[in-house]
């Protein structure tokens, strides 16, 4: 499963670019062109990024990552800027931005930030996958205050799959991770252990048959 991504920008032509652009690469976009809009999308789905235009109508985007930020929404937030002055890009952060991107924008530069950015979400200390929790540097799962007994290699196994951020994962990469080259691994054995997975996450793991395996974030 794709990330999921909230572009809000107000120049058509520009915002129909973008949205055919990250397609391409693979992401599933939701496209508005004012801030009210975006808004209501906000409440109504879930998504791994927003991308928001600076200079829009009713209101500018530090203004509404600010009330998504007061209403608890922690997604990740790429600024969209023909602004370049310290002040603008001191604001954007202070308001809650990850990072920005100015006009002219270099396609290439922002498939680039837009990657960083994901892959640092995976890297926090806590990620949050539907009604669990799973903290990456011990490799402990839990469901609010009660932890959930996981193997060793179980929990190594949604770590690898929570850090392709929903892409498919080759059953090939996954055994060099989860077994050195002494042991021996095989596709029964991951098979195990994504048994394992899927009792707490009966719908976010999927078999690509023949390839791997993929995870939904949600």
């Amino acid at each position: 499963m794709s990330s999921k991504i909230l572009l809000l920008e107000d120049d058509k032509l520009f915002n129909e670019t973008l949205q055919d652009f990250l397609e391409e690469e693979g992401f599933t976009l939701d496209t508005v062109l004012d801030p009210y809009s975006a808004l209501d999308l906000s409440y109504e789905n879930n998504y791994e990024l927003y991308l928001f235009d600076v200079n829009l109508p009713y209101e500018n985007g530090f203004a509404l990552l600010e009330k998504l930020r007061a209403a608890g929404d922690m997604t990740p937030t790429i600024f969209i800027t023909s602004r370049d002055d310290k002040d603008s890009l001191t604001q954007g952060f202070t308001k809650g931005g990850d990072d920005y991107i100015t006009k002219p924008v270099d396609l290439d530069e922002l498939l680039l930030r837009i990657n960083a950015v994901l892959r640092r979400q995976t890297r926090s200390h806590v990620v949050q996958v539907g009604e669990y929790s799973f903290d990456i540097l011990s490799k402990t799962l839990s469901k609010e205050t009660e932890s959930v007994d996981l193997t060793q290699k179980a929990a190594e196994l949604l770590l690898v799959l929570l850090e392709a951020q929903g892409n498919v994962v080759p059953s090939e990469q996954i055994k060099e991770r989860l077994w050195s080259s002494a042991e021996e691994a095989s596709d029964g054995s991951l098979r195990v252990y994504v048994t394992q997975l899927k009792k707490y996450f009966p719908t976010q793991i999927t078999n690509i048959r023949g390839v791997g395996y993929q995870m939904s974030l949600k």
